[in-house]
């Protein structure tokens, strides 16, 4: 039930010159405004996905047991090792990050039924058509659960192969999460059955959303919504989440530079609250992917509805002179 990335997962994927520009002239004037930040790079050959030779229109990552390049025995061992060689993590820190794209919703079978430029230009500025509903927030569709229910057959079988080895190792030990209900769901779908969603507490994030305004779907719930929904799962909604969704704007489209920005704050939140926790889980949307990459320093790449890419991160603490 996987799906490799359609042509439209591609489109959507792709950065341009001034998508990248954009970021960059934005993330200098906010570093400009801090005594210190991190900085992000992807460590080489670890991936596939992070390969330029790598077709991602036709790479799955569940036939390619993630993508690796080596065993997990080797990644866990350099991830172990080279945070263990750190003298300082407040300075240098090595992630393994799993960013995980939501299931099948609405809005995507929406997307796909009636063309991009036709979503675009009219439909996606609805909230429904008569027949499919796909705003605001969509829930996800028969096969979105059925995506998650396979990466939750697919993270079980990891984790069983020589579970007293390092595969049990890849489990992650903290999980982020839009506050979309699509993401939500598609992380309560792939490991609701293997962790403890209570105790392990989740952290719903603004800063994880997808691409924010026009797109009726992408208007997240309101947060006494969200709290009915998932406070009781174990779900943790962050601190300053307001209760209207104030990012909406139904006539102006966030740009990838805007987003890309609110992404490198994210990062700048995670590296800096949680130096101890070396395999990550976060859980979003194909925009929030694609700003994710980009600002990692990693090549751009499609990941399809359900799809999971994994990153292995080193960040660097640079100072004010």
């Amino acid at each position: 039930m996987a799906t490799n990335p359609s042509k439209l997962d591609v489109i959507d994927s792709k950065l341009s010159s001034e998508d990248t520009e954009g970021y960059k002239l934005r993330k200098r004037e906010y570093d400009s405004t801090l005594n210190e930040h991190w900085e992000f790079e992807v460590v080489p050959d670890v991936f596939k996905q992070s390969l330029n030779s790598t077709d991602e229109t036709s790479f799955n990552y569940l036939d390619e047991n993630f993508g690796i390049l080596h065993s997990w025995d080797d990644i866990i061992t350099k991830l172990n090792t080279l945070n263990k060689n750190i003298e300082d993590k407040t300075k240098t820190q090595y992630k393994l990050l799993f960013l995980s794209r939501h299931g099948q919703g609405y809005h995507n079978l929406a997307h796909a039924k009636y063309g991009n430029d036709a979503w675009n230009d009219y439909w996606s500025k609805l909230n429904g058509d008569g027949k499919i509903v796909w705003g605001p927030d969509p829930l996800l569709t028969d096969l979105g659960k059925s995506q998650a229910k396979e990466n939750s057959e697919f993270w079980k079988q990891q984790l069983r192969n020589n579970k007293n080895k390092n595969q049990d190792l890849i489990k992650p030990t903290a999980f982020f999460v839009s506050p979309l209900s699509r993401s939500i769901d598609t992380l309560i779908g792939t490991w609701g059955d293997i962790i403890d969603i209570k105790a392990i507490k989740p952290l719903i994030q603004d800063n994880l959303r997808e691409t924010a305004g026009v797109h009726t779907c992408d208007k997240r719930s309101s947060r006494t919504i969200i709290a009915q929904k998932y406070e009781s799962k174990g779900f943790v909604i962050e601190p300053g989440f307001v209760e209207e969704d104030v990012y909406f704007k139904p006539d102006y489209r966030e740009t990838v530079g805007e987003q890309s920005l609110r992404i490198y704050k994210q990062f700048q939140f995670l590296f800096n609250g949680y130096p101890n926790d070396e395999v990550i889980s976060i859980t979003s949307h194909s925009g929030t992917i694609r700003a994710q990459l980009l600002v990692l320093g990693h090549r751009s790449f499609a990941v399809g509805t359900g799809g999971i890419i994994p990153v292995f991160v080193k960040a660097t603490k640079v100072e004010k002179k």
